[in-house]
């Protein structure tokens, strides 16, 4: 049906759960600085971090003004926290320190059931097999990496890496332009009624929504072409696969 199969990330590969704002997490965070001498109590290490954030999104907005949708490299962010306490910080500490949060904030972490035998199926009928993600490099990339998923995909792009995001229009056109991708002959897979599904809607390519238990609450008219409401991985290719 297609020849390029455009997959979100989390909520539609991934199961995935985090909790980003527990004091257990910040509590663990302030003992990591304070081994590499950045003295943080868990509050301040937390009140620093979002202020950081937003400095580098307005940024960011800034630089781009074009962009409806950016996204910052929290790397960077990491990186910051330790600068400011007067701690110089390599490349190497910034992406350990981004993977330790990321564990750290991480409650559970899978693969959905029928994951692989769709993209196994894809590889054998010769089709392409894109990633267009709201996400950060060096959280989603050692991930793809330990859920095997990086040698299935022929292009990836993700949101941190680019400053752009999903249901931005230039996201989705920085994919198509660096692969030559055609619109007639693509179909996203996405979780989300608004970033995946909508953002795909209005760049002009079919898609294929998935609910799963993650997925936001769709709160207006889902535009999607295909649907699947139980979650199912396993009927994507029923719908959009087999020919």
């Amino acid at each position: 049906m297609f020849k390029n199969y455009i997959f979100d990330l989390y909520g539609t590969l991934i199961d995935i759960y985090t909790v980003e704002d527990s004091p257990e997490l910040w509590e663990k965070m302030a003992i990591f600085y304070g081994y590499r001498m950045a003295d943080y109590t868990p509050s301040e290490l937390q009140q620093k971090y979002q202020e950081l954030c937003g400095v580098k999104k307005r940024q960011v907005m800034a630089e781009h003004t074009d962009y409806t949708k950016v996204d910052i490299n929290l790397t960077e962010v990491f990186r910051e926290l330790y600068e400011f306490k007067g701690v110089e910080c390599s490349d190497d500490l910034a992406k350990i320190t981004a993977n330790v949060f990321r564990c750290f904030s991480t409650e559970h972490i899978k693969l959905y059931d029928g994951v692989l035998d769709l993209l196994d199926t894809l590889k054998a009928k010769k089709k392409k097999i894109y990633l267009l993600s709201n996400a950060q490099t060096d959280f989603t990339r050692p991930e793809l990496d330990m859920l095997g998923l990086t040698p299935y995909f022929d292009g990836i792009l993700i949101s941190s890496e680019e400053e752009c995001s999903k249901p931005d229009k230039h996201y989705f056109q920085m994919l198509f332009d660096r692969y030559k991708l055609r619109k007639n002959s693509s179909v996203f897979i996405g979780n989300d009624f608004n970033s995946d599904i909508r953002g795909a809607h209005d760049f002009g390519i079919k898609s294929l929504y998935i609910h799963q238990e993650i997925s936001p609450p769709i709160t207006q008219k889902l535009l999607s072409n295909w649907k699947i409401m139980d979650g199912d991985v396993y009927k994507i290719k029923k719908l959009i696969v087999e020919e």
